[in-house]
């Protein structure tokens, strides 16, 4: 009787082993499903030169509790930022005049250099979340927010200035251009160049 009911268990682990194996190897293997619709919404012509970039790094952290029991409310990351910030001119709003007839081009007034784009990647490190605390959606928008308030102040004080004499040399090639046509440049207003 135990001869048998060890054949039997035997048998049966056996079984049960055979079709475990059967299954993992044999089963189909789920396939994640993706869709995208991808819409374009609108084109519009746009006329900006770009005369800088600069390419910024930054570790920023975010401390969301100081103070007694902060295992149970703190919440606190360590955020790296790669932005590439690009500077110059918005000319969407500059009024460009020819003369044919006396030889002279009008252009002005020429606005101040400002950001025209930043193009930054978060990456985010160190995530700690207290007991009865979790960072929410919204929270990472702030922070991103923040972050990119941060780059864009830095990219003012530090890329400007090379946007504005890098402009300025725009400008005099543009009137060595000119100039060298026949033609004679008029810049109208303040802005670069003048």
């Amino acid at each position: 009787m135990t001869n048998r009911f060890t054949l039997a268990a035997a048998i049966l682990f056996i079984f049960c082993l055979g079709g475990g194996a059967g299954w993992y190897f044999f089963a189909p293997k789920s396939q994640p499903v993706e869709e995208a619709q991808v819409m374009l919404e609108r084109i519009r012509t746009v006329m900006k030169l770009v005369t800088v970039e600069g390419q910024y790094s930054e570790l920023f952290t975010h401390n969301d509790y100081n103070g007694a029991f902060s295992f149970f409310w703190e919440k606190k990351m360590l955020i790296r930022v790669s932005a590439t910030v690009s500077a110059g001119y918005d000319l969407e709003k500059v009024k460009i005049e020819a003369d044919a007839a006396n030889k002279k081009i009008k252009i002005g007034p020429l606005p101040k250099a400002t950001i025209i784009s930043i193009d930054d990647k978060v990456d985010y490190y160190d995530i700690s979340e207290g007991i009865f605390t979790s960072f929410s959606p919204q929270d990472y928008t702030r922070i991103n927010e923040r972050v990119e308030q941060i780059i864009r102040e830095k990219a003012t004080t530090s890329l400007l200035p090379t946007a504005e004499a890098q402009g300025q040399k725009t400008f005099d090639l543009l009137r060595a251009m000119v100039e060298s046509a026949g033609w004679q440049l008029e810049l109208v207003g303040g802005g670069m160049g003048g």
